[in-house]
């Protein structure tokens, strides 16, 4: 195994830059993945049937704080690869953990959001607005409790191994991830939130 020392620590074997290369590949079926849940979104948002709408189930303070929350969470993991960057093991297990606990608060507000939604009526079942809605929104959340997951096995694993070739790799490729759930969200704040509360 050949380390070029002018990459940084992620990209430094052949095997990692790969596996950089595959994981950016996997995110473009991702990308597919979550168009195609916004086009159905966008066919049916006008399909409310006898439920609500998004005007009248939409609470701007709930969404306004998972936005803040997860855009947090972007800069906090950002922070944690430019500390594993440094060689700063204890800064970047300090910022991974401040980041899936972000990712923690986003869900919470997410589940009390569903049970809220639920409450008003607007279940997965009531139209075909609230099904398009519920599945994008649980998409996005089983996305973000996967990250959550796959962020605590590598915070073990730098725990008991360290800073090295493999343990960074698998932190980078999770920063992608997790950036990539933060762009997501912001097309569904945008897109799904601030369209529906116009």
């Amino acid at each position: 195994m050949k380390l070029d020392a002018s990459q940084p620590l992620e990209y430094r074997t052949e095997e990692n830059q790969l596996k950089i290369l595959g994981f950016w590949i996997f995110l473009g079926a991702e990308i597919v993945l979550f168009a195609t849940l916004f086009t159905v979104y966008f066919v049916l948002e006008n399909r409310t049937g006898s439920g609500p709408t998004g005007e009248e189930i939409f609470k701007i303070s709930g969404v306004l704080w998972e936005t803040f929350i997860l855009l947090a969470s972007s800069f906090t993991i950002g922070i944690a690869i430019h500390a594993m960057r440094m060689g700063m093991k204890k800064a970047m297990m300090t910022f991974m953990v401040i980041t899936l606990a972000l990712g923690l608060a986003f869900l919470g507000i997410e589940i009390y959001e569903f049970f809220h939604y639920v409450h008003e009526g607007a279940a997965i079942t009531t139209s075909g607005f609230t099904s398009a809605l519920l599945t994008l929104l649980g998409t996005h959340g089983a996305h973000v409790t996967f990250g959550f997951f796959w962020g605590l096995a590598i915070l073990l694993q730098v725990k008991k191994h360290g800073l090295n070739t493999h343990t960074a790799n698998k932190s980078f490729i999770f920063s992608l991830y997790w950036h990539f759930l933060d762009v997501v969200w912001i097309f569904i704040f945008s897109f799904v939130y601030l369209k529906g509360l116009m």
